[in-house]
């Protein structure tokens, strides 16, 4: 049996994604969300050096509307490509390891942006929802 193209894109964090937007608190959708990897959009501005070290990741800020700042993660590339095309390069980084060193400051975490079933979360909800020991 043929499966649709669009069916081989939901990957288990968009599976989850689509979980918490029916149960904001469905513990294993926040599970299999922190320990998936994402992928992070490389700012334009990152130095060779930033984009070569493996034991850092240069988060793209973007400014929300009322001036918010917010870094836009995604679950696949299609999702990726739909918000932001002109994006060349990014990072495949495991979701919990970027929640546990997320800045304590107001900078929220948005995944998956353009989808039908976005999550933005605070600073403190990225730490205290997806940081994983």
């Amino acid at each position: 049996m043929d499966t649709p193209e669009h069916d081989r894109n939901v990957t288990p964090a968009r599976r989850a994604l689509d979980a918490l937007a029916v149960n904001t608190d469905d513990t294993a959708a926040l599970d299999t969300l922190a320990s998936s990897d994402v992928l992070v959009p490389v700012p334009d501005d990152a130095t060779p050096e930033d984009v070569a070290d493996p034991s850092a990741v240069a988060l793209p800020v973007l400014e929300q509307p009322g001036g918010n700042p917010v870094v836009p993660v995604f679950t696949s590339e299609p999702e990726m490509v739909d918000l932001l095309p002109f994006v060349s390069r990014y990072r495949l980084v495991p979701l919990g390891a970027l929640a546990s060193q997320w800045p304590a400051d107001d900078l929220s975490l948005t995944i998956d942006a353009g989808s039908d079933h976005p999550l933005t979360l605070t600073s403190e909800g990225v730490r205290t929802l997806l940081a994983r020991p």
